[in-house]
């Protein structure tokens, strides 16, 4: 185009001085002139004729510090080590040209990248597992490098890529270190650089003295899966909420693992406490009163507009659109909400395929808050406490209050109203998906015969729990002295034994304050004594919380939901 204007301009201001020269006139020396002034520019703009360009090519390659007769790091429990490089290969070079060639507008350009193979050496003796990896102090997912861990065994072998490289039968084996080779890092992310490596390690104990006793590690047999809520904390499948604007958030994949966060904390379980066996799986709904007969027991979820992509949440027989929201605080829930049907059938199938027992464990979480405007069965108060504890779930007034109907037909009534009128028939199934067409009344029988049919149709568990901690509920007294609650309890144990068949282990997990007897009027009564005696009872249950150990991710107040395991 500069060639063309120019030539025009140059003819133009030629003609304008006459004569000629050589014989030339003033418009052509004119034209001339421009068009050669007009070529240079085009060049410089269009790149026709111009330099080749290369980009990123590495004129010396420095490699992180290996130190000749370093320390070994003697590494025990969880740490974060550096390690020291013991091997590496030559950095490998690759170019890759665009453009260019016979009349072509833009300038050959080539463009280089690198790649190199390393060995990190993490500490002496033998490691349970390697976690998280850090490249330059940002985490990264293992999984977008080329990584095998060696543990530091006495009798492992040489790295294949380092005996291809050294040759056969000249590559060490490093026995009693553990160390990593990561095979053909890209070194483009990190400006063509081998980055500062760093990487989680798990060892447990090692010593005469440390064999000889039994450490938590490998003391563990069984865990508890908590919080028990998160519409999709428990799938195995990704599932994310696509927010408009082509902006996505994910439900269920908060770690640099690039899995979901279930099969991220299964993984780390296998690794951590090689001998665990079993696992409580906690599934929640909640409860909005602790007077027992207003009680309403319901799945929830954490919002109603967005539908997750991968899982349609479904739970209790009921959709989103039909589910109420969990309580918020200042715009945030405060729980996690029910995990949807299909996510425990997938849970139930990734615990039972690694190895572990499962024991299904129905939760009741309380979410009144500040101001709720529900009389208090203990104090009389006009507000129930914030947050309350299932285990305070009693009459409308409770047992020892005046007015209280406790040791009354009015107190099993009340207790009538809280189990409800669903019965294993209003349940269907297909497909995997439980629907319920009985009385519209959430009530704690739906909460647990929906359940019941949920697992048998994932497959079965080991093992299932009618419900626990209802330490308030279980010692109301009826008429004669009688204990409704533990009546109502045993013939939902009949129920579920109906459904989940001989070989499943049912019980009831009462609280460690629960278990032992009702003390009340100078007696002791052993309310619980004809649950436990009945045949279908397979073992006594007592949830007793002592010190925990927690595995896997930690959760903000208001943050995503992810599983936790807890012995």
């Amino acid at each position: 185009m500069a060639t063309i204007l120019l030539s025009a301009a140059g003819a133009a201001i030629g003609s304008g001085f006459g004569g000629t020269i050589l014989g030339l006139s003033g418009a052509v020396i004119g034209r001339a002139a421009g068009a050669t002034l007009g070529r240079i520019i085009d060049q410089k703009l269009i790149g026709a004729g111009s330099d080749a360009v290369e980009i990123g090519r590495v004129e010396r390659f420095r490699l992180m510090g290996a130190s000749e007769g370093a320390a070994v790091a003697q590494v025990f429990g969880r740490i974060r080590v550096a390690g020291q490089v013991i091997w590496a290969t030559r950095f490998m070079e690759t170019a890759a040209s665009t453009g260019g060639g016979k009349g072509a507008p833009s300038p050959r350009t080539t463009t280089y990248s690198y790649s190199v193979s390393l060995a990190v050496a993490l500490c002496a003796g033998r490691i349970a597992s390697v976690g998280r990896i850090w490249a330059d102090g940002v985490e990264i997912a293992p999984s977008s490098v080329n990584l095998r861990v060696y543990h530091g065994d006495d009798d492992q072998l040489p790295d294949p890529k380092i005996e291809a490289v050294e040759g056969a039968g000249l590559a060490p084996a490093y026995r009693g270190i553990a160390y990593v080779v990561i095979e053909d890092l890209d070194l483009a992310p990190f400006g063509n650089r081998v980055p500062q490596l760093s990487f989680e390690v798990i060892r447990p104990a090692q010593s005469p003295a440390a064999d000889a006793m039994t450490d938590l590690q490998r003391a563990v047999r069984a865990v508890a899966l908590i919080p028990g809520t998160g519409e999709y904390a428990l799938a195995t499948t990704p599932v994310h909420y696509s927010e408009g604007d082509a902006a996505v958030r994910s439900a269920n994949v908060n770690s640099p693992s690039g899995k979901p966060d279930f099969s991220t904390a299964l993984e780390q379980l296998r690794e951590e406490l090689p001998h665990c066996g079993s696992v409580s799986l906690v599934v929640s709904w909640f409860g909005d009163d602790l007077r027992c007969g207003s009680c309403q027991v319901k799945p929830k979820v954490e919002q109603r507009a967005l539908e997750g992509k991968g899982m349609i949440w479904r739970a209790g027989g009921i959709g989103r659109d039909a589910a109420e929201e969990v309580a918020r605080v200042e715009g945030k829930s405060v729980y996690g909400g029910t995990p949807a049907d299909a996510s425990v059938i997938e849970a139930i199938t990734a615990l039972r395929a690694a190895g572990q027992e499962v024991m299904f464990y129905p939760f009741i979480l309380m979410e009144q808050l500040a101001g709720n405007d529900l009389p208090d069965p203990w104090t009389g108060a006009p507000d129930q406490p914030v947050l309350p504890w299932r285990g305070r779930i009693t009459l409308d007034a409770a047992p020892g209050q005046a007015d209280s109907t406790d040791r009354t037909a009015a107190a099993a009534a009340e207790v009538a109203a809280f189990f409800g009128t669903a019965q294993p028939g209003d349940f269907t199934v297909e497909a995997g998906q439980i629907s319920y067409s009985g009385p519209e009344d959430w009530r704690y029988r739906r909460f647990i015969l929906h359940y019941a049919h949920l697992c048998a149709a994932a497959g079965g568990v080991d093992a299932f729990c009618i419900g626990s901690e209802m330490r308030a509920l279980t010692q109301i007294r009826g008429a004669g002295d009688s204990f409704p609650a533990v009546a109502a309890l045993r013939q939902l144990l009949t129920e579920v034994r109906a459904i989940l068949g001989p070989e499943v282990k049912i019980s009831y997990a009462a609280d460690w304050s629960e278990y032992f007897g009702y003390h009340a009027d100078g007696n002791v009564y052993f309310h619980l004594d004809p649950l436990w005696a009945d045949p279908d009872i397979d073992f006594v249950g007592i949830d007793n919380c002592l010190s925990s150990v927690l595995l896997s991710f930690t959760r903000s107040n208001h943050g995503p939901q992810v599983p936790v395991f807890r012995s």
